[in-house]
């Protein structure tokens, strides 16, 4: 069966990805690629945008074409229309966006009621993998003598606006549920004392063209565990979207992550 798939912010770096790579799936048909009028790609066929040659599907902010699922990789003010074209459309939707705000967050919660949504900070099949192996450390390390100290190092391309990023506030959040740590930090100077037991400290680098790289740290008085997982493209986040948009198309209503399509 072929899902018929849209793709939001088409015209950028992630969206030109997913339309190279959406285009080689047989799987898959991209029937609509959105952009906002003001882009300077606006109107241009999205294949030729992609470097992949003429695809028939132009940059719009408006279609008439039919769609399963769309796709959004953009930025927040791009993943609330997202939302908007999901629901008029009744398609699922796949929200790879990060930097959201609450009014963002909840307007995807509330889609979910109405459409299928699968929405993870990384979509990425290693980091979600890794992500489960984190929370398997963290489950067995929360009561060891001593304690463990959790550092999540994360590096990104110069461009990336947010910060830290979805993913690492992820792996934060799934390893402080199950040792029931309480406080975050982000970096450090000056002179702040010992370290506290209970808590998570961020760290974001930003350096060159880096598409994505997490490691994540548990201190032991002895020894010391690390798990780190990096993309050299970001293909892996585009592979992993389409992969979702696969899965959710005719899905049930309700909130979906990668685990979902993963089973994991």
């Amino acid at each position: 069966m072929v899902t018929r798939i849209a793709i939001n912010g088409a015209a950028g770096r992630m969206g030109q990805r997913l339309v190279a790579l959406g285009n080689e799936d047989k799987d898959l048909d991209i029937v609509a690629c959105f952009e906002y009028s003001g882009h300077p790609k606006f109107g241009q066929d999205a294949g030729i945008v992609a470097g992949i040659g003429e695809l028939d599907v132009v940059l719009v902010e408006e279609t008439t074409a039919q769609y399963d699922a769309i796709i959004d990789f953009s930025v927040p003010a791009g993943a609330h229309a997202a939302v908007e074209r999901a629901v008029d459309a009744k398609a699922a939707l796949v929200m790879a966006t990060t930097g959201l705000e609450e009014e963002h967050k909840a307007k995807i919660r509330e889609a979910a009621n109405v459409i299928p949504v699968v929405w993870a900070p990384s979509m990425s099949t290693t980091v979600n993998l890794t992500m489960k192996l984190c929370e398997i450390a963290a489950e067995a390390l929360k009561d060891i003598p001593g304690g463990a100290d959790v550092e999540v190092l994360e590096r990104h391309h110069r461009f990336k606006e947010d910060s830290p990023s979805g993913t690492a506030l992820r792996f934060g959040e799934l390893i402080a549920n199950k040792m029931g740590i309480t406080n975050f930090v982000h970096g450090r100077e000056g002179r702040p004392g010992a370290r506290p037991h209970n808590e998570i400290a961020y760290h974001a680098i930003r350096t060159g063209d880096n598409p994505g790289e997490h490691t994540i740290i548990f201190g032991l008085l002895g020894e010391t565990i690390e798990m780190t997982v990096r993309a050299s493209n970001r293909d892996c986040y585009a592979t992993g979207a389409l992969q979702a948009a696969k899965f959710a198309a005719g899905k049930k209503p309700g909130l979906y992550n990668m685990n979902d399509v993963l089973g994991l």
